[in-house]
């Protein structure tokens, strides 16, 4: 699986402010928030900030179940954790966001984790995709079986046309990732699934240009047979996928 080993760090949030452009010894930095893992622990992702003005986020692990969590945070510091994972049997509900949040055009925040769902069996790791309002109330929208995608660690994209797009690390027809859509109320589809030649491990999230379709990188793979190194790939939204260049 290639998890990001559990720091002891808790991790902090902060905020760098530079009074001009040039750098001066003056500039000073204020740490908002240190985490203590009770509410939330090693945040990975980068934060967003929503149409409140306040700053939501995700932590790979802490929160009440040692899982991760949802968090958001005011410009002054205040931090509130918005949900703990795990907090259902088996972790149906999902653990380990490891990417950050997208906020929908309905105000509601979007994100995955890497692991936990309803279709998961001991072999696999599986993860989710999740809704969750701006109060905590945290909606599971998929659960990934592995032959649909498994471990999203990017975060999610919402499309001109108004689904949520993304990958998933491994999983798919070759177990190697995939590219999939996703509705606001939870129709998944697979778009690609990664063969090797073509890339493989896709880790990041995807952009979408101004022509409309979806760019993006894989980790490993490529058309350089063993000295393969990663791809960047153009999609469709309807799912044609060109590799752009093999990394060697």
């Amino acid at each position: 699986m290639n998890k990001p080993a559990r720091l002891k760090i808790a991790g902090t949030l902060f905020a760098l402010c530079a009074a001009t452009a040039i750098a001066s010894p003056a500039q000073e930095l204020t740490t908002l928030h240190s985490f203590d893992g009770s509410n939330g622990a090693n945040p990975y992702a980068g934060l967003i900030q929503a149409t409140d003005g306040n700053f939501y986020g995700t932590t790979y692990y802490g929160g009440a179940n040692n899982e991760g969590a949802v968090f958001k945070i005011t410009p002054g510091g205040t931090l509130t954790t918005l949900y703990s994972f795990c907090s259902q049997r088996n972790c149906a509900d999902g653990e380990y966001p490891y990417g950050g949040l997208a906020q929908g055009t309905d105000g509601n925040f979007y994100g995955t984790t890497v692991e936990g769902g309803v279709n998961c069996s001991p072999r696999f790791i599986c993860g989710t995709v999740f809704k969750i309002t701006s109060s905590g109330a945290l909606t599971t929208l998929h659960s990934f079986d592995s032959t649909d995608g498994s471990e999203p660690y990017g975060a999610l994209l919402q499309g001109s046309d108004g689904n949520f797009y993304g990958t998933t690390y491994v999983g798919g027809v070759n177990g190697l990732g995939t590219v999939f859509k996703i509705s606001a109320s939870g129709t998944l589809t697979t778009l690609h699934s990664f063969e090797g030649s073509d890339g493989e491990g896709p880790r990041a999230g995807l952009i979408q240009a101004t022509d409309g379709n979806f760019y993006g990188t894989t980790a490993a793979g490529g058309d350089h047979g063993l000295n393969s190194s990663g791809t960047v790939f153009k999609i469709t939204p309807s799912g044609t996928l060109t590799s752009l260049y093999s990394f060697c």
